[in-house]
């Protein structure tokens, strides 16, 4: 049986590991690092590690909604 196409979802920069931690408990997908050129401000062209999720397309899909509605919680109770 073919393998599953596995997705990511990058997390943005600053999301507290609370919700990092929530992720990986409630959802089917693995933490990994991806290498990717930055294209903003004064990091134009810099190469960075940041974390991902992956998974299937569906779960990292959930995942995505899931996070921005915690990070949006989140800046709302500061």
């Amino acid at each position: 049986m073919a393998e599953e196409e596995q997705f990511d979802m990058l997390i943005p920069p600053g999301t507290p590991r609370s919700i990092i931690a929530d992720v990986l408990n409630k959802y089917n997908v693995e933490l990994v690092t991806r290498k990717e050129r930055l294209h903003f401000a004064n990091m134009e062209g810099d190469v960075r590690e940041l974390l991902a999720f992956r998974g299937t397309r569906p779960v990292v899909e959930e995942v995505e909604q899931y996070v921005f509605k915690k990070l949006e919680e989140y800046i709302g109770e500061e």
